[in-house]
């Protein structure tokens, strides 16, 4: 539930975008075919964000934008050794961008692999997820021509590490590196790689567990600076579109959530994710054309069914 407002200071505008509720649904399966070889597959969705502006203040050009990008993963793991495993899984993809000139969707085909290594009160892992390459069509109008436009999903590798001190109290810790600056689309629009870094903890009391987090990744779009060239550059037009229409300014993100185990097969479990204020503008010439400032705040609700 994203509260996303962008201002144009010279005008005295400031609105509101009419995109403030996503429903993202997941469903998984997994089974655990014997002590070494278990096998899953799951369908997520990953990532999206969108703005809507249509029918406010003109200066903000009526601008419109929704995307969806969605995953489904088969998977596979493997217990080499007592407490060494290796998992790889296929990731089939579905990704669907309107920029307010009718929806375009496309599939595209990646790739994870992982190690994860358990020494009891101790485990680590690491993971690689391949790029995945999408083009949406004629979904760009310029110069009054349509034009196709190349948004490939980044490449992602992750470490992590996850501590047990006590039988009912786990503890974790992830890095995540995102490589926004090479994934085409993305990398036009200037973003910059991410660093993420997540820590968080779940506290069991009998069949309730208690959990809570934190998690931190600069925005991977700064502040943008022209010299001061005309609304008509390719630039203008770039930087006020990556400013108002991709806002993905998140970048801290506070967790809370909880478990209960209702009877030996069925456990429910519940989220709620705040991300305080932050911002990003669009400066041209000394003058600040632009400016977005985003809060966000997300419920989650799971049953697990333990067949």
């Amino acid at each position: 539930m994203p509260d996303v407002k962008a201002s144009v200071p010279t005008a005295n505008v400031k609105e509101t975008s009419d995109s403030d509720t996503f429903t993202i649904p997941e469903v998984a399966i997994v089974n655990k075919i014997n002590d070494q070889l278990t096998i899953g597959i799951g369908a997520f969705g990953v990532s999206g964000m969108g703005v809507d502006y249509r029918d406010k203040d003109p200066n903000l050009n009526n601008l419109y934008t929704n995307f969806q990008f969605m995953r489904i993963i088969p998977a596979i793991s493997y217990e080499v050794m007592p407490g060494f495993s290796l998992g790889g899984s296929l990731h089939l993809a579905w990704g669907s961008l309107d920029l307010a000139k009718g929806a375009s969707q496309d599939y595209g085909l990646g790739a994870q692999v992982g190690i994860g290594y358990d020494l009891g009160m101790i485990s680590v892992g690491a993971e690689y997820t391949s790029e995945i390459a999408m083009t949406y069509k004629n979904v760009q109008v310029v110069s009054g021509q349509y034009r196709d436009l190349k948004l490939t999903q980044p490449q992602e590798f992750a470490i992590g590490v996850g501590v047990k001190p006590m039988p009912n109290l786990k503890v974790g810790l992830d890095i995540r590196w995102i490589n926004w600056s090479d994934a085409k689309g993305y990398k036009d629009f200037g973003w910059d790689d991410q660093w993420v870094f997540a820590l968080g903890g779940e506290y069991k009391i009998d069949k309730l567990a208690l959990r809570a987090g934190y998690n931190y990744g600069k925005s991977p779009l700064d502040d943008i600076y022209l010299p001061g060239v005309p609304n008509t550059d390719p630039r203008f037009q770039n930087a006020f579109f990556n400013v108002v229409g991709f806002p993905a300014v998140a970048e801290h993100h506070f967790t809370f959530g909880g478990g209960y185990q209702f009877t030996k097969h069925f456990t429910l479990n519940v989220s709620f994710v705040y991300s305080p204020k932050a911002d990003v503008k669009f400066v041209n010439g000394g003058t600040t054309v632009v400016k977005s400032e985003m809060t966000q705040t997300s419920i989650g609700i799971g049953l697990d069914w333990n067949f």
